[in-house]
């Protein structure tokens, strides 16, 4: 980091009062951390110590990351030609939140990156301190762990985002899908809109990965397995989400209980109808189905504007580049606008080619 940024950090740091400069202090010197232990990938290759597996994986990743350049007009920097074992399951966990009777996510707001609805911690410890402050307000909390995260390209004077010991063992069509949605981020973001920008890395990832496996037809079908199990649970999670928005619409009298009787009903559900998402289904609560939705609502809009500009990647990020001087609210009608065509493909099942 330039000696100019860093004073910048510092300087935004001081002015956002002490509860922020504690989560941002702690964000700072957990970055830092994990830039600190990635080597480039030569390296660990040239190592005889490194796994064999290993080795055959970050190979892997480094033709992931030409394919992510050269087919899918992302990036093209130093991100993703380093590796670190972290020495822990997750990069980051994230504290989401939202209120008792509401699918609003609590906002945070950053130097840099600005305003999310989600704040990171590098300590799970921290993160679950943080979620009891807020849930001892009445905040409905969640601490998810994260495998990787993006810095929106300002680490590539560090050596770039990093490859992690958190996701490298994915499956293959999972491990590009991670690397094209992060790299996503670099490409496009606006600082105003969690949901159009994971939606928008979303649609890259299930597009790009599909795209990748095009010429591997048993790993495209696991790739594919995966996601229609992923789709039946988040159609099962957005059914929960709308019945539970029209109870927080309606009449306060007889929410908790109706809310109740909803969740109830849809742990009952999972194991037939999401099996696989059990678990998700025990702990949900609003800032669960608040989360969820800022990753999917709006990846079906995305899929179409790629239909609509011929399939051609540069095309597609230089539109959704034009999205961002919009409102989130013109945002949103301008995708489902695309949504509501009517269209031959199902970006749920039809691979990428």
């Amino acid at each position: 980091m330039t000696l100019r940024r860093l004073l910048a950090l510092l300087a935004a740091l001081m002015l956002s009062g002490c509860s922020a400069t504690g989560h941002w202090s702690q964000a700072l010197g957990g970055h830092l951390a994990l830039m600190r232990a990635a080597q480039p990938v030569g390296d660990w290759l040239a190592d005889p110590a490194t796994p064999p597996d290993l080795a055959e994986r970050l190979k892997l990743t480094q033709q992931m990351r030409r394919f992510a350049s050269d087919a899918l007009a992302l990036p093209d920097n130093n991100s993703y030609t380093r590796y670190a074992d972290l020495h822990r399951a997750a990069a980051v966990w994230n504290v989401v939140a939202a209120p008792e009777f509401g699918l609003t996510l609590k906002t945070w707001c950053y130097p840099v990156m600005g305003c999310a609805g989600y704040q990171g911690w590098f300590d799970r410890d921290a993160a679950q301190q943080r979620a009891d402050a807020l849930a001892a307000e009445g905040w409905e909390v969640q601490v998810q762990p994260i495998p990787a995260y993006s810095s929106l390209g300002w680490s590539r004077w560090l050596g770039g985002d990093p490859l992690l010991n958190t996701f490298i063992r994915y499956p293959e069509g999972e491990l590009a899908a991670m690397v094209f949605h992060e790299l996503a981020h670099q490409r496009v973001y606006a600082s105003d809109d969690t949901g159009f920008n994971e939606a928008y890395a979303s649609a890259v990832e299930l597009l790009g990965a599909r795209q990748w496996l095009a010429a591997r037809p048993e790993a495209l079908a696991a790739f594919d397995a995966a996601r229609e199990r992923r789709a039946r649970f988040r159609a099962l999670a957005r059914e929960g989400r709308d019945r539970l928005k029209a109870i927080y619409d309606g009449p306060e009298a007889g929410r908790r209980e109706a809310k109740a009787a909803v969740m109830a009903e849809l742990r009952a559900r999972a194991p037939a109808e999401a099996p696989g998402y059990e678990a998700w289904f025990q702990r949900a609560n609003n800032a669960s189905f608040a989360i969820l939705a800022a990753y999917d609502d709006l990846v079906p809009g995305f899929v179409r504007l790629f239909e609509h500009e011929g399939r051609d990647w540069a095309k597609f990020h230089a539109a959704v580049e034009r999205l961002k001087p919009l409102s989130p609210a013109e945002r949103r009608a301008t995708l489902r606008g695309l949504e509501e065509r009517p269209h031959d493909v199902d970006p749920e099942t039809r691979p990428t080619r």
